[in-house]
């Protein structure tokens, strides 16, 4: 409060002084007659620093509020972070303004110089001189402004270091270390090496024909098959960040994210780095079961697959700053607003991590096998029947369920607070898909001719909409007048037949739906559980194409209505009645 004041009492006495000495005329400087509010509007503002928490949005819905605020200290430092926060942005736009300033004056000149060598005159002096007299030109209240800022926020916000409060303000652009390429391609060749050293394993023990093989394929596979998916869909999303900055998708600005984000680099090395992990674990558990002397399933076989699950959860939740801790943190966050839906506003990463989970439901069940494995399995022996139980077959329908009712839930939240119809009709589309899934995962365990109709049908009608609001609504394709003949009028790649491509693998990549339906569940060559982890595969890619251009969409034409400028919230209420 006092830096706000301080800023405010130095632009009046700054307006008063040059209204009383008559060197400049204030018109000129001021045309718009713009003067700070006075310094006693601030009696009338209170404190709001309470964050929106499940506890702050259940009392907001029951009506419930304080009769008396009191802050605590940790309260109070958020605010002072959410004020410090909107200085800095405050900084950043004066400086673009600045900027702005200096390019038109600069394109005057280089326009007057281009005119002077066409007609051979000189005339270029005489306009400048016009420029440099307007307000444009001449006026130096963004400068003095900008100082003004820079000597608030360092005296307030970092005790007087200058050094220390310009970082703050004029943050340097993250540079690329060579190291980081370098463990990519180190990582890489090491993945290729042991994914051929798997392969000849296989092929020396004559593994495919072996009669422990449908056994190995039921309880070992779908436990690394789990890191199988979150590599392949890290490796998507490194490809998003790549072709999102080449065709200039402002994607860092779009998610909020902080100019420390990973770019496509740190994000391949997060890919090769866990592959590498995966593999290691998953030749060595092979190697074991292929060692006469302990190939009796022994106990620490049994557990790398746990092992490198535990390994890669400390590495998420860790603590330290180590390991891209900012952008862990983050994505933690966002999963637990996807969890407590709808008991925190959504916001575009929130329902952008929902849509990437919908296409991990493989990788969901997985984890629920890891608990049906190591703990009512006797994974010593690989003998596992907990899957038979009846419990587990709830379990697998409601946790492939719980993405989808996130999403189903969010677009609710969307509809009653936006009265957006749009976001009712996406919420009917999640609904079907819930529906088609419970309907497809039934025919799955019991069979017969009525659980197949009924998946049939559901998975049909979910797959006509969820392809239709993919190219129509969340692409925005498809428009037939068009200046770009189906497509949209704007478009960030040139090529218009990417576009066409994409369309058709978007249709054929949600067909994969009916393999379930049309009893394809298992090729002569592969097994059933293979053949369901390729298809949880096409469907990872199938969203990562997704992806770019639902990006791309909103960049162009902010269809979700989330960022389309960025702006700071500040923790004050201002009480009108007050001031009466």
């Amino acid at each position: 409060m006092e830096a706000i004041q301080e800023v405010e009492m130095i632009s009046g006495e700054i307006l008063e002084d040059e209204s009383t000495s008559g060197k400049k005329d204030t018109t000129k400087m001021n045309p718009m007659g713009f003067r700070p509010a006075p310094v006693e509007i601030l009696d009338n503002v209170s404190i709001n620093i309470e964050p929106e928490t499940p506890v702050s949005t259940l009392k907001n819905a029951i009506k419930t509020s304080k009769s008396q605020l009191s802050f605590s200290k940790e309260e109070l430092r958020k605010a002072e972070e959410q004020i410090s926060k909107a200085f800095v942005e405050f900084y950043r736009k004066l400086r673009l303004l600045k900027n702005y300033s200096f390019l038109n004056v600069l394109a005057f000149s280089k326009i007057m110089k281009k005119y002077d060598k066409i007609t051979s005159r000189k005339a270029s002096k005489s306009y400048l001189d016009k420029v440099d007299e307007s307000y444009l030109g001449s006026s130096d209240e963004v400068n003095k402004l900008i100082e003004r800022v820079e000597a608030t926020f360092i005296k307030h916000f970092v005790n007087g270091n200058r050094r220390k409060g310009m970082k703050y303000l004029r943050p340097q652009a993250k540079r690329e270390k060579h190291r980081v390429t370098f463990f990519v391609g180190l990582f890489s060749g090491c993945s290729i090496a042991l994914v051929a050293a798997i392969a000849v394993s296989i092929h020396a023990g004559n593994l495919l024909k072996h009669e422990g093989r449908g056994q190995y394929m039921e309880n070992i596979f779908p436990l690394y098959s789990l890191f199988g998916f979150i590599v392949l869909h890290i490796l998507m999303y490194a490809g998003n960040v790549y072709y999102w900055k080449r065709f200039r998708v402002n994607y860092s600005f779009i998610f909020g994210f902080k100019p420390t984000a990973l770019g496509y680099r740190q994000v391949l090395l997060l890919a090769s780095g866990l592959s590498v992990l995966a593999l290691a674990a998953a030749l060595s558990h092979l190697d074991m079961d292929m060692d006469p002397k302990i190939r009796r399933f022994e106990t620490g076989t049994e557990l790398i697959p746990l092992a490198l699950v535990i390994v890669l959860l400390l590495i998420t939740f860790c603590p330290l700053n180590i390991i891209y801790r900012s952008s862990r943190f983050f994505l933690i966050r966002c999963a637990w607003h996807c969890l407590c839906a709808p008991l925190y506003k959504v916001t575009l990463p929130d329902f952008f991590l929902a849509d990437q989970v919908t296409s991990q439901v493989q990788a969901i069940r997985s984890l629920q096998f890891y608990v049906c494995y190591y703990v009512w399995g006797n994974f010593r022996t690989r003998s596992n029947k907990c899957q038979e139980s009846s419990v587990y077959q709830i379990l697998y329908i409601v946790v492939a369920i719980i993405p989808f009712w996130s999403r189903f839930i969010q677009c609710l939240r969307r509809l009653f607070e936006e009265k957006d119809s749009m976001q009712g009709l996406n919420s009917l589309k999640y609904f079907s898909t819930i529906v088609a899934l419970v309907m497809r995962t039934l025919y799955d365990q019991k069979r017969g001719t009525f659980w197949r109709v009924m998946a049939a049908s559901t998975s049909g009608i979910t797959t006509v909409a969820n392809t239709y609001w993919d190219l129509v609504i969340d692409w925005g394709l498809l428009q037939r007048n068009s200046n770009n003949r189906w497509l949209r009028d704007k478009l960030v790649v040139p090529h218009k037949m990417v576009y066409f491509v994409a369309i058709v693998l978007d249709i054929i990549l949600r067909l994969v739906w009916m393999q379930l339906v049309l009893d394809i569940q298992e090729l002569p060559f592969l097994h059933k559980k293979a053949f369901a982890a390729v298809v949880a595969c096409l469907e990872i890619v199938r969203r990562g194409i997704w992806n770019f251009f639902r990006l791309e969409n909103e960049h162009l034409n902010n269809v979700g209505k989330y960022r389309a400028f960025k702006s700071v919230p500040l923790p004050f209420n201002y009480d009108e009645d007050k001031s009466m």
